[in-house]
């Protein structure tokens, strides 16, 4: 099979694309050709070797799949080859062949394409475990979504409007904030023209908002939180912007606010259960056409190089997806 390789670490124009060998399924795992294959932040960092996960080089990137069943290891009863499934696998979806845990691959509804349920896995799961787990977002609040015109960012406006929440988004330029509003969202702020927290202040009447979404990390995290109402709760979501806030603590206590870390991938082998019923309920919702995962370009597999290159440097709204 044809695989794009990390063989040692560095920026995206370091990966290559080889021959490598066919994967073999063990107990209970699965090999799924892959048809689609979403582009996360993630994969950026992995193969800088600055992401939790520290693959043995040399390794793909691509931690979200959708495609076919081609083989089932021993003790896989719920699978076969044939079946149209999503799975999720950390690294190693940026491959032809891809090796996933029976556990972490779903079926794909009827009516959904391929590139859509490669799409949905990692943005919608982490929003969706963030607002409704994490965060508790509820019916009336107000959501703050930072850096929203990315995966995420989109992701999050759509179930915030979906659990009955007020969105603003907040994003760096007048391209992005009209796809946020094309996605829901109610009050658009561009925060590279006019300073977040006034901003903020302007929008929510000194009040605040009750759930702040942060995938950005960064400069704009001690304004957002400075700006959070009372009893708030900030999502830790990621550090899109390559710097991890330090926080003076007397912040969180002057508003009885907290701050709660989201951390999905491990929520997912931790919960299974959870992030099974999580994955169905959100198909439900797209059925409803409540969420509609927005692909913005496609790449081939010998492209994928450049697919990281725009995402890392924010020329991407919404998903990215690599293609064989």
């Amino acid at each position: 099979m044809k695989a794009l390789l990390c063989k040692r670490h560095g920026l995206p124009d370091t990966l290559v694309v080889e021959e490598a060998p066919d994967p073999v399924p063990g107990a209970e795992e699965v090999v799924i050709d892959m048809k689609a294959a979403g582009v996360n932040f993630p994969d950026v960092l992995i193969i800088q070797n600055k992401y939790q996960f520290k693959p043995e080089l040399p390794f793909s990137p691509g931690a979200e799949v959708a495609g076919v069943v081609s083989a089932v290891g021993p003790g896989v009863q719920s699978l076969k080859p044939g079946d149209r499934v999503m799975g999720s696998c950390g690294h190693g979806g940026f491959a032809e062949k891809v090796l996933v845990k029976a556990n972490k691959t779903l079926r794909i509804p009827d009516g959904i394409d391929f590139d859509v349920a490669a799409a949905f896995t990692l943005t919608y799961g982490t929003s969706w475990h963030a607002l409704v787990d994490r965060g508790a977002l509820a019916a009336g609040e107000t959501l703050l979504v930072l850096g929203a015109a990315g995966g995420v960012g989109l992701a999050a406006i759509e179930i915030g409007k979906a659990m009955g929440a007020r969105v603003i988004a907040a994003a760096s330029s007048p391209a992005k904030l009209a796809v946020c509003r094309e996605h829901g969202a109610d009050v658009l702020i561009d925060y590279a023209k006019e300073d977040l927290r006034e901003a903020v202040k302007r929008e929510t009447a000194g009040n605040g908002p009750d759930v702040i979404y942060d995938p950005v990390g960064g400069q704009y995290a001690e304004p957002a939180f400075r700006s959070i109402a009372w009893r708030g709760r900030y999502l830790v979501i990621g550090f899109a912007n390559g710097e991890i806030p330090r926080l003076p603590l007397n912040l969180p206590l002057l508003k009885g606010a907290s701050i709660v870390g989201v951390f999905w991938g491990a929520y997912t082998t931790r919960e299974p259960d959870r992030f099974a019923a999580d994955l169905e309920e959100m198909f439900a919702r797209i059925a409803k056409g409540e969420l509609r995962p927005h692909i913005s370009r496609r790449y081939r597999l010998d492209e994928g190089a450049r697919a990281l290159e725009d995402l890392m440097n924010r020329r991407a709204i919404g998903k990215l997806v690599i293609t064989p």
